[in-house]
């Protein structure tokens, strides 16, 4: 039974639930985004400074938005994609440290990071996610970090200081954005020089001791030719949880991102950019919160006295059994005997060049790289008792290189057509103590994977007529993977082990050769759009994508190494974008159906090895196929000067439509069954999501007051459990931020309050469901607020 338990809790590398969020603004696009400049009808407006709202035009109209959905700059409202975009003034106003912080105000998106691992970032759109923390798992959203892929989901949370713009991208992204975007893309673009001297400095502060500072300096090294910036952004906060062992809090932040620009316009005809960044973050290790319920392993009734702990054991949020789980008014969770450490150091580098007016269209090449170590411990139990801890160091590096280019062909007829390759390598360490199953009791796992990808894409538009108009797109991948992976368990006979394992015994070693790989796969999109009058787009799309197969990286058995293949989607598009009443009304809808076919799961069974022992696998298998269908609505109104209004409402059906699921259920010791899970709910796929929300522009005193408030729903949700366990439902949540901002009259300055969670609901984030073993959940942050100061010179 020791060995059982065992093998569940080393799966133990996170789960959570995701989210994001979004507006609609006007931003100019830059160098590293297009290289087909905005027609002038396209002119971009500045940006409110409120997420939600758009600016108005010269007209008294709602704004033009210019994305690169496309990889060419054009208006929004004639993108024949559901795509939300949010401006940087939008980003800043909502005070989100990260990508996470932007949950509930896009439509069908959730993103938030894993329980028990908060560097890596987890995200599902359209009920298409992947719910694993480590790295052989690969993504189904790409987030995509000034034009370059971010191919692991570790350090994929990236902070939100001095951004331009965030598109959101629903469904398959295939033909422009490549593999593993079956899902969507979120495109995050960075502010890029401005060739003048300038800057602009900003500190706030709030409860949790939160400290914000951060400031960027704009500087023209050769006028007109070569100009520089370099953004220097820190955060730091307390956790709110607190630690029942000795009082402290739990959950800390403290990052600093450094990042410098050099761009270089010679002609009219060039220009490069190369943008370089050093991410530090030193924070609290990962809060694991005790979710047990009588029966599990670890449970340990509220009450009970622990010589090491100033405070009784506190009250599992997951009773009664058998029930969702409930966050209570005050967090607790117990960490003892491992450093509080959770420490990553991310370094980027990306060139981005474009050569325009040539005789093969305008060339852009995007050359990026990055790196990253993280190294933390995790209280795996939540108790002050010494049940189970983990110490994970992950290194990894990508290395990518994207050559596209645009061109007229005739005036009806334009291409986007390029390359990409990609390559990447990571290794993982976990070292597992697992006193609770047996004293001394140690597993460390090893991972080592080399993966790269090649690509060549085409995407055409046709305009029939001035109304009508075609597009059709291909992409043909070839990838490939290696993949040396082991797991050896151990024992201390002394009852005690250290994670260097000094002394241990050895008790068994899982070290299969090493795997490849390769697969190739060719994607499309095909789609017709028609304008039936000036501010009115009708359109419909047939979307073909896939995300990659690989290799387990956490195995208990040599065949859990056995490679897996990958999944493939057909997505149905057909949606309206239209702005009526003289611009003032904006509204755009998004109808699809998607067949997800080959779904990669992650399970856990339970068998007897070749000696005879009862022991845990865990695989990636393609098993499942799944019916995903639903809409997405978002509406933008202008009343009058000075008020706008804005909300979405989206609806997601999404499940399995044949699945034969190997249940390793091992509550009350019942054995593993095959059961069909046809009709079953999609993790991380809440039917209902909606947003509404308003901001008000007035005089107050010598200078002028933006007030501005939202709220946003998400219904319940399945998440961290195939079988959609009681214990693994996320209950529905309500939240309302707000923010009030005033600038004198003709002033460098402003001052403003904001709050999140204004009404300080308490909410379950994510729990991992492990019957027998373990609830293992993770606490939504409480009300947070502040006050912050901003200068611009």
């Amino acid at each position: 039974m020791a060995i059982r338990h065992m093998g569940l809790m080393y799966a133990l590398g996170g789960a959570s639930l995701l989210t994001i969020a979004a507006a609609a603004n006007a931003q100019t696009p830059t160098a590293s985004d297009t290289t087909v400049p905005p027609a002038p009808a396209e002119a971009t407006a500045p940006p409110p400074a409120t997420p939600g709202a758009a600016a108005e035009d010269n007209s008294g109209g709602l704004a033009d938005i210019i994305v690169t959905a496309q990889k060419r700059s054009e208006n929004l409202q004639n993108v024949p994609i559901s795509v939300t975009a949010v401006s940087g003034a939008a980003v800043s106003s909502l005070h989100a440290a990260t990508l996470q912080g932007l949950q509930g105000t896009v439509p069908n998106i959730q993103i938030n990071n894993f329980s028990n691992t908060p560097n890596t970032a987890a995200i599902t759109i359209r009920g298409i996610g992947v719910i694993e923390p480590d790295p052989y798992a690969g993504n189904t959203v790409s987030i995509v970090y000034d034009g370059v892929p971010q191919y692991f989901s570790m350090g994929a949370l990236v902070d939100l200081y001095d951004i331009s713009r965030i598109e959101v991208l629903r469904g398959p992204q295939g033909t422009l954005f490549g593999a593993n975007t079956t899902g969507g893309v979120v495109n995050i673009v960075t502010e890029q020089p401005t060739g003048e001297l300038g800057g602009k400095v900003e500190a706030s502060y709030g409860n949790y001791k939160r400290f914000d500072i951060a400031g960027t300096l704009d500087v023209p090294l050769v006028k007109d030719v070569l100009a520089g910036k370099l953004v220097v952004s820190h955060n730091e906060r307390d956790g709110w949880v607190r630690n029942i062992v000795d009082g402290s809090d739990l959950g800390s932040r403290n990052v600093t991102i450094y990042r410098g620009y050099l761009k270089l316009t010679p002609s009219p005809n060039f220009d490069a950019t190369l943008i370089g960044e050093y991410d530090r973050a030193r924070n609290g290790a990962p809060v694991v919160v005790a979710g047990d319920v009588p029966g599990d392993a670890q449970y340990i009734p509220a009450g009970t006295v622990f010589p090491n702990a100033i405070e009784p054991m506190y009250q599992s949020p997951c009773l009664p059994a058998g029930r969702p789980c409930n966050a209570p008014d005050k967090y607790r969770s117990a960490s003892d005997g491992v450093p509080d450490t959770s420490n990553m150091d991310t370094y980027r580098a990306t060139l981005t060049m474009n050569l325009r007016d040539t005789p093969i269209g305008d060339i852009t090449s995007i050359t990026g790289y990055k790196h990253f170590r993280v190294f933390e411990f995790t209280d795996q139990d939540g108790t002050p008792k010494f049940q189970d801890d983990t110490r994970r160091l992950t290194r990894g590096r990508q290395f990518s290189q994207e050559l596209r280019s645009a061109a007229d062909i005739t005036d009806s007829l334009r291409v986007i057509y390029g390359a990409f390759f990609l390559d990447t390598h990571y290794t993982h360490q976990q070292d597992f103590r697992i006193q609770f199953a047996a004293p001394g009791l140690f597993q460390r796992n090893n991972q080592d994977q080399d993966n790269y990808s090649i690509s060549g894409f085409v995407q055409s538009y046709y305009d029939v007529t001035d109304k009508l108009r075609l597009q059709a797109g291909v992409r043909y991948t070839y990838e490939q993977t290696k993949m040396l992976v082991s797991t050896a368990t151990s024992i201390n006979l002394s009852g005690m082990t250290d994670f260097d394992a000094t002394g241990n015994v050895p008790i068994s070693t899982v070290a299969p050769p090493r795997g490849k790989k390769s697969w190739n796969n060719v994607g499309w999109k095909l789609g017709v759009d028609y304008k039936v009058i000036d501010g009115t787009l009708l359109y419909g799309s047939w979307a073909r994508g896939f995300k990659s197969g690989g290799f387990t990286g956490r195995i208990g058995l040599p065949a859990d190494a056995l490679p897996y293949d990958p999944e493939h989607v057909d997505t149905f598009e057909a949606g309206i974008k239209t702005d009526l009443l003289d611009r003032h009304l904006r509204l755009n809808l998004a109808g699809f159906y998607t067949n997800y076919r080959d779904i990669q799961i992650a399970t856990i069974y339970f068998t007897t090895d070749a000696a005879g022992t009862f022991v845990q696998g865990n695989r990636i298998i393609n098993a499942a196929k799944a019916e995903i269908k639903g809409f997405e609505f978002e509406a933008t109104a202008l009343p009058f000067e000075g008020l706008t209004l804005n909300g979405s409402l989206a609806y997601l059906d999404a499940k399995y439509k044949k699945f034969d699921f190997f249940d390793s259920n091992t509550a009350g010791g019942n054995m593993a069954q095959t059961r069909s899970l046809k009709g079953f709910a999609l993790q991380n796929a809440p039917k209902w999501s909606a947003t509404a929300g308003f901001t008000y522009e007035a005089d107050v005193g010598p200078g002028k007051a933006a007030f501005h408030l939202a709220y946003s729903y998400v219904s319940s949700k399945f998440l961290t459990a195939v079988n959609d366990t009681p214990r693994s439902k996320i209950q529905p949540t309500h939240l309302v931020d707000g923010n009030i901002d005033w600038t004198p009259t003709d002033s460098f300055w402003s001052i403003g309050v904001w709050g999140r969670n204004l009404l300080d609901n308490r909410y379950i984030a994510s729990v991992f469901d492990a019957p027998g073993t373990l609830g293992l959940v993770n606490y939504a942050p409480p009300r947070e607020y502040g006050v912050t100061a901003k200068v611009h010179f």
